[in-house]
């Protein structure tokens, strides 16, 4: 059983990063979420308390509590009085797809990709022209946070999306990076978690985004525009392709 009693002071275990943004409790949960996804916690493997959480995530313990209720209502805690918190159950026990209950869930998850296939394009089109040395320093950071994290089999999702935001950013139009933050809960980080839920082997989407990657960014070094605007239209049609292809084992 893994030992997740006694964190290493000043750690963040797991691959789990300090939530600093908004809608604290679906990062709490999403973060918890994939730790046991990924076996980074297993079946029977005990949570911190809600105070080393509420430590570790930088949050308060009512927003802990409230990403709890969440794993437990989709089963895969449970509390045992005077004991704590454990993880429940095998992935593949667990409900199909709690996160895309209905219709309507999924295309909002929809909508919001066509949405990132008409605005990513363009700001990998300004970016190629506009970029600085800086946002290419931001750039290759999140790109090789991915891999390693991926490598390791860390949450990665965070570096996924600050990929895209650095390049939003090297456009130089805050309207445009404004937009994509207003994704990147509705779209990458619901696709992600689609990934998971519907019991998907992810690491070879993973590698396939990686790769993509590092062709936009090598196209946006190079000031390639229409290149760049190419490979991200390329990217955000794939990452569509990869959402729908449920599978299992695929």
């Amino acid at each position: 059983m893994t030992n997740f009693d006694e964190p290493d002071a000043g750690a963040a275990p797991l691959g789990l990063e300090p939530v600093r943004h908004e809608r604290f409790a679906e990062r709490v949960y999403d973060s918890l979420f994939h730790a046991v996804m990924t076996g980074r916690l297993a079946p029977g493997a005990r949570l911190p308390s809600e105070v080393e959480l509420a430590a570790r995530f930088q949050v308060s313990r009512p927003v802990v509590r409230q990403a709890l209720d969440r794993l437990r209502s989709d089963r895969l805690v449970e509390s045992i009085r005077g004991s704590g918190t454990y993880v429940r159950a095998q992935p593949a026990t667990m409900p199909v797809v709690p996160l895309a209950r209905s219709t309507a869930d999924l295309s909002h998850i929809a909508h919001g990709l066509e949405l990132r296939l008409v605005l990513e394009p363009e700001c990998a089109y300004f970016a190629a022209m506009r970029r600085k040395p800086r946002d290419l320093a931001r750039m290759e950071e999140m790109l090789e946070g991915f891999e390693n994290a991926n490598r390791r089999g860390d949450v990665a999702h965070h570096f996924d999306y600050g990929f895209h935001e650095a390049i939003a950013q090297a456009s130089a139009n805050p309207r445009l990076a404004q937009v994509l933050k207003s994704l990147e809960y509705d779209v990458s980080h619901a696709v992600n978690l689609w990934r998971h839920l519907a019991r998907m082997q992810p690491w070879r989407r993973t590698q396939d985004a990686l790769d993509e990657h590092r062709n936009i960014f090598a196209l946006i070094r190079a000031q390639d525009a229409e290149g760049a605007r190419r490979a991200m239209r390329a990217h955000v049609e794939n990452a569509r392709v990869r959402m729908l292809e449920i599978e299992p084992g695929t």
